[in-house]
């Protein structure tokens, strides 16, 4: 069974002349990462909204989304909070606290983890991400870099089963981004996670055990055949989004 299943998925702003989203069908297995790729205000970030309807956008929408068979309407807060992560391009939106180690226990207080649970999390978080060397500092201390390297520890310490990332390295240096793609690769081989994102638009994209997409529609089959990457890469038409 997919994860998360999109069936005929159709969204519309308020007052838009043309829908964001049209007859939307997709499929993400877990373990899966899937590249949502496409040109800049053609619907990647309503997408990947829709898919946390905490985050989802206000207008009219029709068709269907499933989580583990489920539909994702009926998911309650906690379930949502748990299991579907999701880590914005600005770190400076989600960070909510004053030092590292507050973040990283956060969302699981707000879950009621039992102390002894949530020191074990931390602390592998800590490790795997490469953070203990800063892990007491005050955030404001923090470079951009080591900001989204936080929100997506903060988000992996809950461990969910499905982690949304709506460009999170747009405005990293390449050095910064090449380490979080290799550690986001690493965290779908220790946590199983199946992972959707939206990378910035002309980007490259690598990491070590996975391959490399190159965005520009004309290499697109030649980069998928490629790197094996054939029902995994997902494009967009001109006209909107589109799975390959």
């Amino acid at each position: 069974m997919a994860l998360l299943e999109i069936k005929n998925l159709n969204f519309t702003y308020p007052e838009a002349a043309q829908p964001a989203l049209s007859g939307i069908n997709l499929e993400i297995q877990p373990g899966e990462f899937v590249l949502i790729c496409g040109a800049s205000g053609c619907g990647k970030s309503t997408l990947l909204r829709q898919c946390k309807p905490a985050l989802s956008q206000h207008g009219e929408k029709s068709g269907a989304i499933y989580f583990n068979g489920k539909a994702i309407e009926e998911l309650s807060f906690r379930e949502q909070s748990e299991k579907i992560g999701f880590v914005m391009q600005d770190p400076e939106m989600q960070i909510v606290t004053d030092k590292v180690r507050h973040e990283l226990a956060f969302g699981l207080e707000s879950l009621g983890t039992n102390n002894r649970k949530m020191r074990v999390r931390i602390a592998e978080m800590a490790s795997f991400f490469g953070i203990r060397d800063w892990f007491d500092s005050p955030v404001s201390a923090l470079s951009g870099g080591q900001k989204q390297l936080l929100c997506l520890a903060a988000v992996t310490v809950m461990q969910p089963q499905l982690l949304l990332l709506d460009e999170p390295m747009a405005n990293l240096d390449p050095v910064v981004k090449t380490d979080i793609w290799e550690l986001l690769i690493r965290t779908i081989e220790k946590e199983n996670i199946s992972i959707a994102e939206k990378p910035a638009p002309h980007s490259k994209m690598c990491g070590a055990g996975f391959g490399s997409f190159v965005q520009f529609r004309e290499v697109y089959d030649a980069a998928a055949e490629s790197f094996g990457l054939a029902g995994v890469v997902r494009h967009e038409d001109d006209g909107g989004v589109r799975a390959a």
